[in-house]
């Protein structure tokens, strides 16, 4: 999609703007981190799909790294972005893990083993009712999960700030299982 026919573009710069220069953006990270670890507990998946943060989002990957240790079987990955089909495959991370940039500037782990996750935890810059996101506009989720059989259990993390009254989904969009935010649970179990 253009950004001429963007229908979310003036949301995204909004949202964007305000997560970056959030004040206070440190101490609600550790309170996501709480929110995640806690949820973390009654999940029984033992394959998580999460994302290397950017843009001032929520960097799950120290909860991640708490819930996977002393865990062999739990494994953790970040995405790898396949420019010509769109879509994301997941790679296994663990912290030191060899890293290098994709096309997009992004780090992901460097030859390390692709698996299927059972959940993904995205990251949203907005979010709304009924489990809607708000994210750059790419289309790499959107398109990922798609293409994912079986479905697999999809959650949103992002800053209370982040709520998005009104919000409509687009025609190509999902809603997510579950969003946390700094404030607890708002959207699933």
């Amino acid at each position: 999609m253009s950004d001429a026919t963007d229908p979310r573009r003036a949301l995204r710069e909004v949202l964007l703007e305000l997560r970056t220069e959030l004040p206070d953006r440190a101490q609600r990270s550790e309170h996501l981190q709480e929110v995640l670890q806690v949820w973390l507990l009654r999940r029984k998946e033992q394959r998580i799909g999460a994302y290397w943060p950017i843009k001032g989002e929520f960097d799950p990957l120290p909860s991640l790294y708490r819930w996977g240790e002393n865990h062999p079987e739990r494994r953790i990955g970040l995405p790898v972005k396949h420019k010509t089909a769109g879509t994301l495959s997941y790679h296994v991370w663990y912290p030191g893990c060899p890293m290098e940039e994709d096309a997009f500037g992004i780090l992901k782990p460097k030859d390390t083993e692709q698996f299927e996750p059972q959940l993904l935890l995205v990251p949203c810059l907005g979010y709304g009712a009924g489990g809607l996101r708000v994210g750059y506009g790419g289309g790499f989720v959107a398109r990922t999960l798609r293409a994912r059989q079986p479905e697999l259990v999809t959650v949103g993390l992002a800053y209370s700030v982040s709520w998005v009254p009104g919000l409509q989904a687009l025609t190509d969009e999902a809603p997510l299982d579950a969003i946390l935010t700094d404030e607890g649970v708002v959207w699933g179990e």
